[in-house]
């Protein structure tokens, strides 16, 4: 049986199961969870999240597994975290990324970790974030989180990753298509892979055509990287366009200001959080709560005026300081 202090023990001493033993406390939401990130949170901030994203098929966990090769070269330990879609039959994950990876499976330089989406939107688990705590604290030089295959809209990896690579190949339809609106905000660097393919080099001239469109008084231009990870050409280009980012970012304050308001915006989502289970604790508990919602049903009481006696309700009958524990 786990105790608190031998997993924060074990993680101060860079033993290997006491991190996939933390990882597992926060996944199945332990009851060492809260005390297990407070620690992990004031050690944090050394590591640089890379965060690897786009469409299914793209080949983000081949490209994921040279840039590990690459990074062990130059000496430097890798975390990574590559997040699989979740069956929303089974509620089970293949978690293929452990088969792709085998090449470092006795590396103690590296640690993978597979999770599952478990019914999260946005291309990442809900405990990613935590989990990435957990191995900055580890000691990790960089730690690379692979979203599952993501459309316009999953934009998640914008709220983890200090810089962000979307990753596009040729044969994949309209690029201009694909990496309109959301996902062309999100990329501090754009991936060509697969550039072994025909369509490799429209891909790019495209891409840099919606640059030369967005991008007339943008201070950092994202690069456009060519790269085939099946033969292991363009990383080293593309790790450099990375340092060239982290270079920029840590010379302009950006670096700074980002992972400050990245620390604003989870407070306040855990709020939200936190909010949400009460006002759940508050349905089942209180019969005002649900006599409110059948006058609702009875379109006796609109939504509105509702909502706001609910929370009236809640303010009035619970504390502030026991909201996290509810």
């Amino acid at each position: 049986m786990d105790s608190l202090e031998n997993l924060l023990t074990g993680l101060e001493k860079r033993q290997v199961r006491a991190l996939a033993r933390a990882i597992s406390h926060i996944e199945d939401d332990g009851p060492f969870r809260e005390a297990m990130i407070a620690y992990c949170f004031a050690r944090g901030g050394r590591a640089h999240v890379l965060g690897v994203t786009g469409a299914p098929g793209a080949g983000k966990s081949s490209l994921v597994d040279r840039m590990v090769a690459f990074l062990r070269r130059q000496g430097k330990t890798v975390g990574v975290v590559a997040v699989d879609p979740s069956s929303p039959f089974s509620g089970g994950a293949l978690l293929g990324d452990r088969i792709r990876m085998q090449d470092h499976a006795t590396d103690k330089g590296v640690f993978i970790r597979s999770m599952g989406t478990r019914g999260s939107l946005g291309g990442l688990a809900y405990t990613t974030k935590d989990v990435v705590k957990i191995m900055d604290a580890y000691g990790f030089d960089i730690i690379i989180v692979e979203t599952v295959g993501v459309g316009q809209a999953e934009l998640d990896i914008m709220h983890v990753a200090d810089t962000t690579l979307v990753v596009l190949t040729p044969g994949a339809g309209d690029a201009i298509q694909t990496i309109k609106a959301g996902i062309m905000e999100i990329a501090d660097i754009f991936v060509v892979n697969k550039a072994d393919l025909p369509g490799a080099e429209k891909v790019v001239s495209e891409i840099e055509m919606m640059l030369d469109m967005k991008c007339d008084h943008c201070v950092f231009r994202p690069p456009v990287v060519s790269v085939s990870a099946l033969e292991g050409r363009g990383v080293e280009q593309l790790w450099q366009a990375v340092e060239k980012h982290v270079a920029y970012m840590q010379e302009s304050g950006v670096l700074t200001t980002r992972r400050e308001q990245r620390c604003v915006n989870e407070t306040l989502s855990l709020v939200d959080y936190f909010w949400h289970r009460l006002v759940e604790k508050q349905y089942r508990q209180q019969d005002g709560v649900s006599k409110l919602l059948d006058r609702v049903k009875a379109r006796q009481c609109d939504p509105y005026s509702a909502a706001r006696q609910i929370l009236t309700m809640i303010c009035n009958g619970v504390g502030v300081g026991n909201q996290g524990q509810s």
